[in-house]
């Protein structure tokens, strides 16, 4: 088993010099001294007969070897004879050996200047979206260097014939083409330290020779347009959180260091400038507040791990500065560690800032970052990021009950990361924290599938990084399985991205919905947004990003609220994707965020409250799941929308969900006769979004209708189908549409037709004037077509009162059972028959046997059923007659009077009480 290094690292008071335009918050302590020989980064040279040993008697680590050697060793025999090859196929610049490289923008423009070598050519675009891919090497022209840009294959021609094309149109090959061929001499100049033959030595040495002397001579980039790409630019491309080629090049300088030493000694200093002002742009440029900063932290730590001491060279900036840097020292962009978790993690629940995906991802990331500076350092930095156990343990809520996570924003829907908890339990047997071992052993078998006693059996890839990094994880035996109620709660509400889950029961008739805002990063304009689940599979699925950043669709209509189930005031809603900063208020819910038990499990509800800051205008949505069977139950969705200044044009009401068919019909199942209509469109000053939208039909109606979509699967299996009813009003208009793509969805396990390619089909539901008094009310029941439908009417009823925001709904179930549902908004007292409640959100459930539920949201007052339930504070109370037995669990106190029996009870969990 491999050993970890027990040499510590670091000059303490040699990293805290550079510091006057800096901040500096909570300090990390850093290890006290330094490896001094090579290699460093992964391993030492005392340790060299550990690897080889480990290599000789695990069969994993032979696979490791050999996989390195079938990628790399026909090149370094084709070397031996023509060691001009593989050099050459680096993209340079062979001829012009120009020093300055000028930028448009986001795309490249020219460069200039001229250095005694070639120089290291710059890349096309930011946008990596390009019709043009690198050659295979042997096609690859030698030396190339011509006026006429770069000779790549047309990935969109027939036969992806080789033509010359413009270097600002080729995105990111050029730089990801040296990155690969960096990432071989790297690969051989492992071999060579581990297994001595000079031809590997020699592979890489002319190849990082060529390059990294071409990178000594090239410049910083200069924006013509002095915009914000000037901020973000590395030297060999656009972001400085994509110049992993230094990784890979700090590890080949390594592996290779010794040779060098040897013969070519003269030339150690040029490397380590280069090096040097490498790491120095990538603190100068990029983005401190988000993922990027720990990306440049990664890239910084491998390159300053192969410098010398801060003494050896005349500005002090060594190893232990940067390491220092990265750590504990603040500029403009480029935070300290502890900052960059202070900014973007909620302490109180462990959420990173941004989308899901971006998230879990910080996560793992700062895991493995942790994880390998014990491994390098045998240096501990986890007791001073306390928040990490927390950011790990919280992963699982972002779970749908299919065990995908939620993908709004910039997401797609795929695997919860178990990467961070095998990390936390690596960590944890290093440094002898059984605590903590046993805490995230539990975790990492519940998640991770295959997880056994040993992991003897996994294959690790064929990387250098997998001898230290990826070896098996061996699980301690006494340390058993967690349970899922232990990591993923009923409901789940992050206010740094403004997002709020309710959920109920797991896999195929589990429930799910999810609401988000717009707060934090990669996030798109979509309002309050909503993902439904049904019947395995996110139905009401968020569309994801549809293609990169910087392209037209993304910008237009993946990222505004046309594209999400949403709601759009006067066809202009929007504002600022990526970085934002419009949330919803939570106004209520129920059960209380992270509550593991004590509750009634079969309603859960949120209200929310949002400012479109376009139109100024309020919108609120209340949304509860209701659970009527082990297999069945519905969700209850009520939007309203009012512009605050009046004038109200329209309120467009759009819900996207899977299946190859939608169908839309009254109440009784008669198709409603849509026609052709190009009311929803650019044209009139909306959105560009809409003109990406097309087979608009609409139809008029003030009566209640249905949309049904049908997941069509193959003969005999069940088909899946989401039923939606809405409740019509004056003013109405409900459109059939066509939709780009969903493009959330790398598993298509479910799905039996090509997601990726077919419309996403689109119910938009139009209310012209205001959308307040006229809200929409909706019902959503997920089936499948061997089960059928277990609610057999609804209709909807209004307040007797008179409250014109209010929405009534009495449900009728096949079982028998029938539900009745009040909303209002700010409490107002609503009256329907024997019913009355000043809720947000009221339910009454009652069974054929007897049994009922009463179950009030945010409210002071709900009588149905003989029951009078009262409060003198707003609050949630649940009351359940079951079996001749009341169940009650109260989040404030409650008087309780049923008929002549009455009952005082302070706030409490579920339990069964008398009333007197």
């Amino acid at each position: 088993m491999m050993i970890h290094r027990l040499l510590t690292i670091v000059i303490l008071i040699a990293c805290l010099l550079n510091r006057a335009d800096s901040q500096v918050n909570n300090v990390i302590p850093v290890p006290n001294s330094l490896e001094q020989g090579f290699p460093r980064i992964y391993i030492t040279q005392e340790e060299k007969a550990v690897l080889e040993s480990t290599i000789e008697n695990e069969a994993w680590a032979k696979d490791v070897l050999s996989g390195i050697h079938e990628r790399i060793d026909s090149y370094v025999e084709r070397h031996v004879k023509d060691p001009e090859w593989m050099p050459s196929r680096l993209q340079m610049y062979w001829k012009t050996k120009a020093t300055n490289v000028y930028v448009n923008g986001i795309y490249y423009s020219h460069a200039d200047g001229e250095a005694p070598v070639p120089t290291v050519r710059f890349t096309g675009s930011r946008d990596y979206t390009t019709n043009y891919a690198m050659p295979d090497l042997e096609d690859i022209i030698p030396y190339m260097d011509d006026e006429r840009g770069l000779y790549l294959r047309n990935k969109n021609k027939e036969g992806r014939p080789l033509e010359w094309v413009e270097q600002s149109k080729t995105g990111g090959v050029i730089h990801r083409h040296n990155q690969k061929i960096i990432g071989f001499a790297r690969d051989a100049a492992f071999v060579y330290w581990l297994q001595g033959d000079e031809s590997f030595a020699k592979f890489a040495f002319d190849i990082f020779d060529t390059y990294m002397m071409g990178m000594y001579y090239r410049n910083e980039p200069i924006d013509l347009l002095n915009g914000h790409i000037q901020t973000l630019v590395g030297l060999s491309c656009f972001q400085v959180i994509h110049e992993s080629t230094l990784i890979e090049a700090a590890e080949l300088y390594d592996f290779l260091h010794q040779y060098i030493e040897v013969n070519n000694r003269d030339k150690i200093d040029i490397y380590d400038a280069t090096i040097k002002k490498w790491i120095d742009v990538i603190i100068k440029n990029g983005v401190p507040q988000n993922n990027w900063n720990l990306h440049q932290a990664k890239t910084i730590l491998k390159a300053a791990m192969v410098l010398q001491n801060n003494a050896d060279y005349n500005d002090k900036k060594g190893r232990g500065y940067y390491i220092d840097y990265i750590l504990n020292v603040t500029s403009a962009r480029q935070w300290s560690l502890t900052k960059f978790m202070d900014y973007g993690y909620d302490k109180n629940n462990g959420v990173w800032a941004e989308c899901p995906g971006y998230s879990q991802g910080v996560t793992k990331d700062l895991t493995n970052f942790i994880r390998d500076f014990y491994n390098a350092f045998d240096h501990n930095i986890l007791p001073y990021t306390p928040v990490m156990e927390k950011a790990v343990k919280m992963l699982p809520q972002y779970l749908l009950p299919n065990d995908r996570i939620v993908a709004f924003g910039d997401t797609y829907y795929g695997p919860l990361y178990t990467e961070p908890m095998s990390d936390m339990v690596r960590i944890a047997q290093k440094s002898g924290d059984k605590r903590l071992e046993e805490e995230f052993t539990a975790m990492y078998r519940l998640f991770e599938n295959d997880s056994k006693v040993s992991d003897k059996n996994r294959k690790p890839r064929a990387y250098i990084s997998s001898f230290f990094t990826s070896k098996p994880l061996e699980l301690n035996a006494e340390y058993k399985k967690g349970k899922l109620n232990d990591y993923v709660t009923q409901t789940f509400y992050a206010p740094n991205v403004s997002w709020h889950v309710q959920r109920m029961g797991w896999g195929t008739n589990g429930m799910m919905v999810s609401l988000n805002a717009s707060l934090g990063n990669h996030m798109h304009a979509n309002g309050i947004n909503m993902e439904l689940y049904g019947k395995g599979l996110v139905q009401g699925a968020d569309p994801g990003k549809g293609a990169g950043y910087l392209q037209p669709i993304y910008l237009e209509y993946y990222s505004q609220f046309p594209a999400h189930n949403t709601v759009m005031v006067d066809g202009v809603s929007s504002y600022t994707e990526m970085l934002s900063y419009h949330a919803f208020d939570l106004m209520g819910e129920y059960p209380k965020s992270e509550q593991k038990e004590g509750y009634y499990p079969d309603v859960t509800y949120s209200d929310v409250y949002f400012l479109e800051p376009e139109t100024q205008s309020d919108q609120n949505r209340t949304v509860s799941i209701v659970k009527t069977g082990e297999t069945t139950g519905y969700y209850v969705d009520v939007f309203r929308s009012k512009k605050q200044r009046k004038g109200d044009k329209f309120h467009d009401y759009y819900y996207h969900n899977l299946g190859q068919s939608m169908r839309l019909s009254g109440t009784d199942g008669t198709p409603l006769e849509v026609k052709p209509s190009d009311e929803m469109g650019f044209a009139g000053g909306h959105l560009y979004a809409l003109d990406y939208m097309w087979d608009k039909k609409s139809v008029r109606t003030s009566d209640d209708y249905m949309a049904e979509w049908k997941i069509d699967r193959p003969e005999g299996e069940e088909d899946v189908l989401m039923n939606l009813w809405m409740k019509g009003t004056e003013g109405r208009e409900v459109f059939t549409v066509k939709s780009p793509p969903c493009k959330s969805f790398k598993d298509k396990t479910g799905i039996p037709y090509d997601i990726d390619h077919a419309p996403y089909l689109t119910m938009v539901a139009r209310q012209h004037g205001e959308a307040w008094e006229h809200p929409f009310v909706s019902v959503y029941e997920p089936y499948t077509s061997k089960e059928g439908r277990s609610i057999s009417s609804i209709q909807s009823f209004e307040d007797e009162n008179g409250n014109k925001d209010f929405a009534g709904l009495h449900i009728t179930h096949k079982s028998g059972r029938e539900d009745f549902v009040l909303s209002s908004y700010e409490m107002r007292m609503a009256i329907y028959e024997d019913m009355n409640t000043n809720a947000g959100y009221a339910l009454v459930g009652n069974e054929k046997n007897g049994d009922f539920v009463l179950y009030m949201g945010n409210g002071t007052k709900l009588e149905a059923i003989g029951t009078i339930i009262t409060t003198a504070e707003k609050g949630n109370v649940v009351l359940e007659n079951k079996e001749g037995s009341l169940w009650l669990h109260n989040e404030v106190p409650v008087i309780i009077q049923k008929g002549t029996q009455k009952g005082t009870f302070a706030a409490g969990n579920l339990r069964v009480i008398k009333l007197k």
